[in-house]
């Protein structure tokens, strides 16, 4: 398997930021429901520059994230796992497996009522939190396995990024898109032109968000268009793509990340969220992640090497792909993202976050304890 040396670094620092977005997670809840609880809630809806704290971080730092998240895709597609058809077609189909399988066992659970809008919520996989769990295990895990799961948190994450675009966006102002697309078609020309000035992208990157928010589709999007707007070349050293990848990897990991995580789980909990884990949508929510992911992701992977469509690779079982499976159903991050495009209500919001956090503590814990069983010391 070819594995480069950003991939390595990428690796040791999701697994590191997976167990830092644990600890900001956990301080989150306990500050929430402390005496400073109040004050804390009012911190992210601090207003600044005419918008909530809160709007900074998910509208403008995450697109920061999903910049990252491009740069990473096309790279995995031009010279990584996603580049060879016959390699990258397990985790691909995989992949749609486990964001099919969640959207029809939530869309079950809430046909016919307003929260069918969340359906999309249990369809990703939190990188940081995912690597992280697995990186627990140490030495015990092959490689294969750990870019088995990167790649398909990946395309968990252009899949994501999909539905946001298409779905989740409203009241659309065509002049704005307009303006947005022709700065990305520009971006592409500088590209075409052999630019290679990183000031100008990351410019035209401002001026194409600018206009991508006021346009009523969501300015993260922005984030991937930029990263395909970057030259990627050789995708080696000299490279601007690998150069910015490499400057975003740290702070992305210890920064961004962290700061959404205190920001999105500062949840109340009280009797009124507990009472409503039965609910439709945090019964789906709930079953999608935790049973809907690795149910989805080795169905398809069996399905597609029992058809010669892709193969297991030679040093992974099926049990490794079911335990890969639940660690797929820590959706966090994304989940939480896609949680507050999906509804208005706040106490709508909180409980879905609490199943997200109750639904990836369980995937955890199962996929956790079943691959340190069927991992060989």
């Amino acid at each position: 398997m070819k594995v480069t040396k950003l991939f390595k670094e990428f690796f040791e620092s999701e697994k590191s930021s997976g167990i830092i977005l644990i600890f900001c997670t956990l301080f989150s809840l306990y500050v929430s429901n402390s005496a400073w609880g109040s004050d804390y809630h009012e911190l992210w809806k601090t207003p600044i520059f005419g918008h909530a704290f809160e709007h900074w971080i998910n509208d403008g730092l995450m697109t920061i994230f999903f910049l990252l998240v491009g740069l990473e895709l096309e790279r995995e597609i031009y010279i990584g796992e996603l580049s060879k058809i016959k390699e990258a077609s397990f985790p691909i189909i995989g992949a749609l497996g486990g964001m099919v399988v969640p959207v029809i066992i939530y869309t079950l659970f809430n046909y016919g009522t307003e929260s069918i809008s969340g359906s999309a919520i249990p369809m990703s996989t939190d990188i940081a939190f995912a690597l992280g769990i697995l990186s627990l295990l140490g030495n015990k895990v092959p490689l294969s396995l750990k870019i088995f799961l990167t790649a398909l948190a990946v395309i968990d994450d252009l899949g994501a990024i999909v539905i946001i675009g298409t779905f989740y966006s409203s009241g659309l102002d065509w002049t704005n898109l307009f303006l947005s697309l022709g700065t990305f078609a520009i971006l592409g020309g500088m590209n075409f032109a052999k630019i290679r000035s990183i000031p100008l992208y990351l410019l035209g990157g401002i001026v194409m968000w600018y206009f991508m928010g006021q346009s009523g589709v969501h300015p993260t999007i922005t984030g991937v268009l930029l990263a395909f707007a970057i030259p990627f070349d050789k995708g080696d050293h000299h490279s601007i793509s690998t150069k910015i990848q490499h400057f975003l990897h740290k702070p992305v990991s210890f920064i961004i990340l962290p700061i959404f995580a205190l920001a999105n789980t500062a949840i109340i909990l009280n009797t009124d969220t507990t009472s409503k884990l039965l609910e439709s949508y945090s019964l789906g929510i709930f079953t999608g992640l935790s049973l809907g992911k690795p149910i989805g992701i080795f169905l398809f992977c069996f399905l597609s090497a029992s058809l010669g469509i892709s193969k297991l690779p030679k040093d992974l079982s099926w049990a490794s792909i079911v335990g890969v499976g639940f660690l797929g159903g820590i959706g966090f991050t994304m989940s939480i993202f896609i949680t507050n495009l999906s509804f208005n209500q706040e106490a709508i919001v909180d409980v879905s976050k609490f199943s997200i956090l109750l639904a990836s503590l369980v995937s955890a814990i199962i996929g956790f304890s079943m691959l340190s069983q069927t991992l060989k010391k």
